[in-house]
């Protein structure tokens, strides 16, 4: 009466095709992953590992802690440092841990 009947209609289904789509979409989202996620951290192990070839006796640190101090004492076979705090107290770090390397008199000027 006032509702007409429904029928189904009789066209199939559209036809898949996206598989060019969805290609497309997997390489955007390979690309964003890469340009803002792999790419940056790469460069920051990058400098963190030229930081820590870099490091001699003598140098002025900063931990990843806080703690400011000076090289007393570093070897290339080991992980570790001896970083001296001031003249009386001295405390051994993993090379891994010295966030930045300092200029010279930065201790002093503090």
């Amino acid at each position: 009466m006032l509702i007409s009947n429904a029928y189904a209609n009789a066209a199939g289904a559209p036809q898949g095709g996206g598989t060019m789509e969805l290609i497309f979409m997997l390489v955007i989202f390979g690309l964003i992953f890469y340009f803002m996620i792999f790419r940056p951290q790469s460069k920051r192990v990058k400098e963190h590992k030229n930081l820590m070839s870099a490091l001699s006796k003598g140098d002025e640190v900063l931990t990843s802690g806080g703690i400011l101090g000076k090289i007393a004492k570093i070897s290339d076979d080991s992980d570790y440092v001896l970083l001296s705090i001031n003249e009386t107290s001295q405390i051994t770090i993993k090379k891994d841990y010295i966030a930045a390397v300092l200029p010279k008199g930065s201790i002093q000027s503090l």
